[in-house]
């Protein structure tokens, strides 16, 4: 059986929302590519409205919710 890792992506009240219709994968094959791809990504989806990402193996939650903004 294959585990997928995605993303769940949230404003920053906690519901989630859709990252816009940029191309966004549904699925990563390994953790290592799903936090590669958002560590290039990060910024544009903060500009479409993305406040935080939440990342899940399969159904479990892994980590998150993550803040996208800066650090202040």
């Amino acid at each position: 059986m294959s585990v997928t890792w995605t993303w769940r992506y949230e404003r920053a009240d906690g519901s989630v929302v859709d990252p816009g219709p940029q191309d966004v994968p549904e699925s990563f094959p390994a953790q290592a590519d799903a936090e590669s791809w958002i560590g290039e990504e990060w910024r544009r989806l903060l500009e479409s409205g993305v406040d935080a990402v939440t990342l899940l193996e399969g159904d479990r939650v892994v980590y998150g919710p993550m803040s996208l903004h800066p650090p202040a």
